[in-house]
């Protein structure tokens, strides 16, 4: 359709989401993925770090925003480029443990962190 819009409608199969017993998940905090939440593709490895759409994983669109907030594309690259290495990062796995008591179509606006928008990275 372009840039516009795809219309939901209830009748059409490429409107809808994946069937009803296979529910997407998110790999970062593990919780569903409803088929109308707010959802985004992250490239493990980013675009412009030689990243390709074969590498990518459906995240809620919270858990998407909060990996950028805090990583520069760099360091996504370099030490964050699976979903593993994202869980167990000490600032991504506070994160995933707040949004699990969160419903599972929650979404807020997400902040860059302090020190991201300083420009500055503390050794980890």
């Amino acid at each position: 359709m372009g840039r516009r819009e795809r219309r939901w409608r209830a009748d059409d199969p490429a409107t809808q989401g994946p069937p009803a017993h296979a529910p997407v998940i998110c790999p970062l905090c593990e919780r569903p993925i409803p088929p109308r939440a707010k959802s985004s593709l992250h490239h493990l490895t980013p675009k412009l770090k030689g990243g390709a759409k074969a590498g990518t994983v459906r995240l809620h669109q919270i858990c998407h925003s909060a990996i950028h907030a805090r990583y520069s594309e760099a360091e996504i690259a370099r030490r964050l480029a699976d979903t593993q290495a994202l869980r167990e990062d000490t600032e991504i796995a506070r994160f995933v443990a707040w949004v699990r008591t969160k419903p599972d179509d929650f979404h807020a606006a997400t902040r860059m962190t302090r020190t991201r928008k300083a420009g500055r990275r503390e050794p980890s």
